[in-house]
């Protein structure tokens, strides 16, 4: 299992790349690996509000579905389009294969995600 230091991550393992106020969000490797085979992806839509929680799309693999929930709140300002005609790209790589990227309204949320030392033990809880 790989997980990137530099990142925060969410109990839903999503990770969270912070650039200014902008946090790109995608799925962690733990979790692509526990669905399998990735066939769809459901992207939210550019200008949608999300909160903390609130679902903001779904991956479909040949074995789950499962929800991406928004591990910070603002407005979703872009979607990875790629992923629509390669979802595949979420099991090459899913560090560099980002679902969206939300404006923060608060970044001080970033506080209640986990590190990459935080997340490995939540992982190892799990498994």
């Amino acid at each position: 299992m790989k997980v990137l230091e530099d990142l925060k991550y969410a109990k839903g393992h999503e990770w969270v790349k912070v650039e200014g106020n902008k946090a790109y969000i995608g799925i962690t490797d733990f979790a692509q690996d526990e669905l399998g085979d990735i066939v769809y992806i459901e992207l939210p839509e550019v200008g949608t509000h999300v909160d903390v929680d609130d679902i903001m799309g779904s991956i479909e693999s040949v074995k789950a579905a499962a929800d991406v929930y928004a591990p910070v709140s603002g407005e979703i300002i872009e979607v990875n389009d790629e992923l629509e005609t390669s979802p595949e790209l979420v099991n090459e790589d899913p560090y560099e294969a980002w679902i969206a990227v939300v404006e923060m309204a608060d970044s001080g949320e970033l506080d209640n995600l986990m590190d990459a030392e935080e997340y490995e033990k939540f992982c190892e809880e799990e498994a």
